[in-house]
């Protein structure tokens, strides 16, 4: 199978841009998404020195005394998994304050530090951040995408595609981990996802958080992963634990820290109240949500239930890993409205524009199926861009009114 060396990533090009621009340069994302590999193909011709706090010894240096480790550091570094040693950025800020050169260190890391005001704050305007996700499909099938392009433009040309059938549900079991296209069968890639998980928790929450119920962590996972595309509702989720809502509170925003969680926000406005405003959570993989819940492509095919909220994830991460690719900020929400009105994905763009994206696992579109996305055109106004119905159809087709049927095949191919 193809490694995932050879793979042009999205977040490849914003790198770029960053390492010209600003003297640090952090590139974050869960664990084992091709950070490193992004870095290392950056700095290979570029004469960086390369340094991992995954070794003891560099750690125990780096945490004993930060400001001494950084001033030793050669002109252009890669610091590997950075999170390992908070006291870092303090002294990365006043060696950049002597030093502004840009592209002086290339830092990664496997937690989320803007969910880490202090760290964040300490390197505000002297540190450039570039996300990193899994594989998009889009990257797997070496594409340029161009679904976000046209869902932007308001335009999607009448075009055939392929249904994907069964082969929808192999491609959410898969998931997007580099480190998965060579496993050839379906047991080892489980087997891989239950591992992953087991040494997040082990390495990263340990080192991270002190956390009395360690054993709750993975379990806790499986649940957001048989909620995922659901609203967030933290009493379903503290239920089987006999702990407090605000632990489970603290513990699922730790997940998100990981970046194995991710909420979605609710889309509001002023001018309507009856606006539902709670998020909407998303296991961070739909590979390694199926295998927590033990869930192969065939038992994800039979569970149409289940599909259907994967599904949902699976073209939510999609866009979001599209977007990290692209120049411009894109924002994503969900809307819902208390008379039941919904659009599954809110993207917003340009200035202030907004447009949304209906999840669909059947293969035919009726014109009801619009019906969320009418709602929300009313709540924009002028704002709308266009609306569209991803299904598992065979031709894209325009129901009028800036309203559009598309295959979900459209988004990789």
């Amino acid at each position: 199978m193809t490694s995932d060396r050879l793979l042009p990533r999205l977040a490849a090009g914003p790198l770029e841009e960053a390492m010209q621009d600003s003297p640090v340069v952090l590139i974050h994302g869960p664990r084992q998404s091709g950070k490193s590999t992004l870095a290392t193909a950056h700095g290979n011709h570029r004469g960086y020195r390369s340094l991992t706090f995954d070794d003891t010894a560099v750690l125990s240096l780096a945490q004993s005394d930060p400001a001494g480790f950084v001033a030793d550091l050669p002109d252009r570094v890669i610091l590997d998994e950075v999170q390992r040693v908070p006291g870092l950025f303090l002294a990365l800020k006043m060696a950049v304050d002597r030093n502004r050169t840009p592209g002086r260190f290339l830092l990664t890391g496997s937690s989320n530090v803007l969910l880490l005001p202090t760290l964040a704050d300490s390197l505000a305007g002297r540190m450039a951040i570039v996300r990193m996700h899994p594989l998009a499909q889009c990257e797997l099938e070496k594409t340029r995408p161009i679904f976000l392009e046209r869902l932007i433009a308001g335009r999607f040309p009448m075009e055939p595609a392929t249904r994907q059938r069964a082969k929808l549900a192999e491609r959410i079991v898969q998931g997007g981990f580099p480190a998965l296209l060579p496993l050839p069968t379906a047991r080892r890639r489980a087997r891989w996802h239950r591992d992953y998980v087991e040494t997040i928790v082990q390495r990263d929450v340990r080192s991270m958080a002190r956390i009395a119920s360690l054993d709750a962590l993975p379990r806790l996972l499986e649940l957001v992963a048989g909620q995922t595309a659901r609203t967030l509702n933290i009493s379903d989720l503290s239920g089987p634990f006999g702990l407090s809502r605000p632990t489970i509170r603290e513990y699922v925003t730790l997940l998100e820290r990981l970046f194995l969680v991710e909420e979605l926000p609710a889309w509001h406005t002023n001018r309507i109240s009856r606006l539902v405003k709670g998020p909407k959570v998303h296991i961070a993989d739909t590979g390694l949500g199926c295998a927590l819940l033990g869930l192969s492509a065939e038992a994800l095919w039979a569970d149409r239930d289940a599909f259907g909220q994967m599904l949902e994830t699976f073209v939510y991460l999609e866009l979001r890993r599209q977007a990290s690719g692209r120049d411009e900020p894109i924002g994503f929400s969900h809307f819902r409205h208390r008379d039941g009105a919904e659009v599954d994905i809110v993207v917003e763009h340009g200035a202030g524009r907004i447009s949304g994206v209906e999840v669909k696992a059947s293969s035919t579109v009726r014109a009801s199926d619009f019906n969320g996305l009418k709602a929300l055109r009313e709540a924009c106004g002028k704002r709308f861009g266009c609306g569209v119905v991803a299904y598992d159809g065979e031709l894209t087709v325009g129901f009028g009114d800036g309203m559009f049927a598309v295959p979900l095949a459209a988004l990789w191919t």
